[in-house]
């Protein structure tokens, strides 16, 4: 029984997009030699690798087993590549780095940049996601890395402190909360706010914790950047909440107030987590070293 490595990242990525359309794209591959491929690993083994369903597709026991396998071997790879990139130049690797919205803008372009730039020849394939979701994707060997909020449960994950950050409400300068040092979130709760764009891991997260504590938001208008939410909020359409970092920027050039958030999830101590640290491939694991060094 024999499978290549091309095989075997194919597979994976179309575990974790849960489509073979997406899987193969994903493996810079066309569709019907993707499926061509899958194809031939199941006739290879005489059992079915997937379950094909209307929602995309879903490993079987037999699948479970050979993507269990795969990460495995090609985990052992990278760490071969890294090894030997010690010893020579113009090899590439990459790293894969899973981030919350907060990591993802406010930490990790400063953190990253003296990193990539001191290591040219490494990429990072840098994803944002809820912790929640980041969690399952490094205990899965879908991520060599990850960014969470560390009151996720981290299950089986190792853990190092990364970061503190902190939710406040941005409001026009003339606002009446604007002569308040700290809010509750309830007491906010019947403003007309302005969120980010459906879809941002951020904007669920509130809009999670308001439903987990019967509240129901108002949003005016939703946007994809921090820049426009404060530059409406400025205008007096209405008030947002945003990291710490991100409205104490926009103060620098906008007329607006922020104010506290009394609450304790408004308080987000950040874990950088790993299957395992040690067993990381080389670029992998300084990366890490570098990320915990630099934790604030």
């Amino acid at each position: 029984m024999r499978f290549d490595l091309t095989d075997l990242k194919l597979f994976l990525q179309v575990i974790e997009t849960g489509s073979i359309t997406h899987g193969a794209a994903n493996a810079n591959m066309a569709l019907p030699s993707a499926s061509a491929r899958l194809r031939g690993m199941e006739e290879l083994i005489g059992y079915p690798l997937l379950e094909r369903g209307r929602r995309g597709v879903q490993p079987t026991p037999a699948g479970d087993t050979l993507a269990h396998h795969a990460r495995l071997v090609l985990r052992q790879i990278e760490m071969m590549h890294g090894e030997l990139g010690e010893y020579g130049s113009g090899q590439r690797g990459s790293i894969r780095l899973m981030t919350n919205t907060a990591a993802m803008t406010e930490f990790l372009p400063i953190r990253l940049a003296s990193w990539l730039a001191a290591h040219p020849n490494i990429d990072i394939d840098l994803k944002e996601r809820l912790s929640t979701d980041i969690v399952k994707a490094v205990a899965g060997g879908f991520a060599d890395l990850g960014v969470v909020n560390a009151a996720a449960d981290p299950g089986t994950l190792q853990h190092r402190p990364f970061g503190t950050d902190r939710f406040v409400l941005a409001v026009p300068a003339d606002h009446p909360f604007a002569k308040l040092r700290k809010v509750a979130f309830a007491d906010a709760a019947k403003q007309n706010f302005i969120g980010l764009s459906a879809g941002s891991p951020q904007q669920e997260l509130i809009e999670g914790i308001a439903r987990q504590v019967g509240l129901n938001l108002s949003f005016r208008i939703r946007l994809r950047t921090f820049d426009a939410i404060c530059r409406m909020v400025e205008g007096g359409v209405g008030i947002a909440v945003l990291s710490e970092a991100a409205a104490r920027k926009a103060r620098k050039s906008m007329k607006l107030s922020t104010v506290a958030l009394t609450d304790p999830w408004a308080v987000r101590h950040l874990s950088l987590c790993s299957r395992n640290f040690d067993a990381l491939p080389y670029h992998a694991r300084d990366l890490a070293n570098h990320l915990a060094g630099n934790a604030a």
